[in-house]
């Protein structure tokens, strides 16, 4: 399986991930023509060697109107978006300047209308890539209308910041689109810690609108000081992630580094692995809770409402509890996605008061399933293989219909569709 793994260890911003992923392609220079040649207005991209920490890497140059933006990746300057160029990481609490945008240029604000017109009507790209630029401004728009208490349609981007975070999202779809990975597992993410200055005060990082849209991610602070994840950044990892957590197996055949602008004690970059991962690697989430005060039937009961929420399995082990109490261990295994719904089921359907979450890897055979023409009609055909080992088994569920139909045994239906196929 064609896997690509981001890793972010110092967080990620638009236009560190476009450089990374920009390394990861056969020509460089086609793919910046092709972002140029879109006609963002006022945009013009282009690339420059980069070293961190002695590690060389690539550098995203976004010019609007001839000038490089020198690190205003403000929050919310004026009354709504995260603005600016999000790739410096210069959000510090101390010492920042704020960069107020003297360059000669007007500026003007753009709400989603706005891009949605640029997007669609004038970019000559296909539809695919389209749907994926929207859908990213799509969920940073929710999270400054969350965090501003502001309808959607009401958010307002400041134009120097837009274009470059459309460059920079738009290059990232592009990007992905050409690369087309059949997977992408992204690491936990370094948001920074401490605080920001903006317009409006002094924020905590990450920055409110950061924070929402990396609800469900796994991240984590640390020593660094200063905005590590932006929200362009954040909403890129989220849209195109099918897994958070560490590094699959992996055969990596390329490796890109895409480098923010700030020095930190550790490189400022992110790295993109690509290689062939088998099929059956992934993650998962194990959710448990422990009860002494539920029937046989309750928790037979709320089983099923796991499983029609998503969960991948769902089981019960007894246990021991305390004041000599028998118990029951309630666990429930569901992808990282749909881990926030089956916590709220696991409350509503069992008498626990607290779930414990563990992250864990898993190992599974490529499974596939085929419907079978037999002498006792349609009956399916599970068959799984990998790691050297190919094996199929009829559905038991259709032996079961056709046994009760038929007033035979399961192992005689069996053993007699067995012998039709062959």
């Amino acid at each position: 399986m064609k896997t690509l793994y981001l890793d972010c260890q110092i967080g990620a911003a638009g236009d560190m991930l476009t450089a990374a992923l920009l390394e990861l392609t056969d020509n460089k220079e086609e793919m910046i023509a092709r972002i140029n040649a879109l006609g963002i207005p006022g945009v013009e991209v282009s690339y420059e060697p980069s070293v961190k920490c002695g590690i060389t890497g690539t550098h995203m140059v976004v010019r609007i109107n001839g000038e490089e933006e020198e690190s205003v990746d403000h929050h919310h300057d004026h009354d709504h978006e995260h603005h600016g160029h999000e790739n410096d990481h210069e959000h510090e609490h101390h010492d920042h300047d704020h960069h107020d945008h003297d360059h000669g240029h007007t500026h003007h604000h753009s709400g989603m209308h706005d891009i949605e017109h640029i997007v669609m009507d004038h970019m000559d790209l296909p539809d695919k890539v389209k749907k994926d630029i929207m859908a990213v401004y799509g969920m940073i728009a929710e999270a400054e209308s969350h965090v501003h208490n502001t309808a959607v349609d009401q958010i307002h981007f400041h134009e120097v910041g837009t274009m470059d975070a459309v460059a920079d999202v738009t290059a990232v779809c592009m990007l992905m689109n050409e690369i087309a990975p059949d997977k992408v597992i992204v690491s936990p993410v370094h948001v920074g810690s401490g605080q920001v200055h903006c317009a409006h005060g002094i924020l905590p990082v990450p920055a409110p609108a950061t924070a929402y849209i990396l609800r469900d991610v796994p991240i984590y602070g640390g020593s660094i000081r200063g905005e590590l994840c932006t929200p362009t950044g954040a909403a890129l990892l989220k849209y195109f992630a099918d897994d958070f957590g560490s590094m699959p197996p992996m055969q990596v055949r390329a490796i890109g580094y895409g480098m923010g602008k700030k020095d930190f004690e550790a490189a400022n970059c992110v790295r993109a692995m690509l290689g062939e991962a088998e099929d059956d690697t992934g993650f998962v989430y194990e959710l448990s809770c422990n009860v002494d005060d539920m029937t046989a039937e309750q928790i037979a009961f709320a089983t099923e409402r796991f499983f029609e929420n998503g969960a991948f399995e769902a089981y019960t082990i007894p246990i021991g509890m305390k004041k000599g109490r028998p118990g029951t261990l309630i666990r429930v295994m569901c992808s990282g996605a749909d881990r926030s719904r089956l916590a709220a089921c696991i409350f509503k359907h069992t008498s626990t008061i607290g779930i414990r979450e563990v992250a864990t890897s898993r190992y599974t055979l490529k499974r596939t399933m085929e419907e079978l023409d037999t002498s006792f009609g349609k009956v399916r055909r599970k068959s799984v293989s990998g790691y050297g080992v190919s094996r199929s088994k009829l559905e038991y569920d259709d032996l079961s219909a056709i046994a009760k139909e038929r007033g035979m045994s399961i192992e005689e239906v069996r053993r007699a569709i067995e012998s039709e196929i062959g």
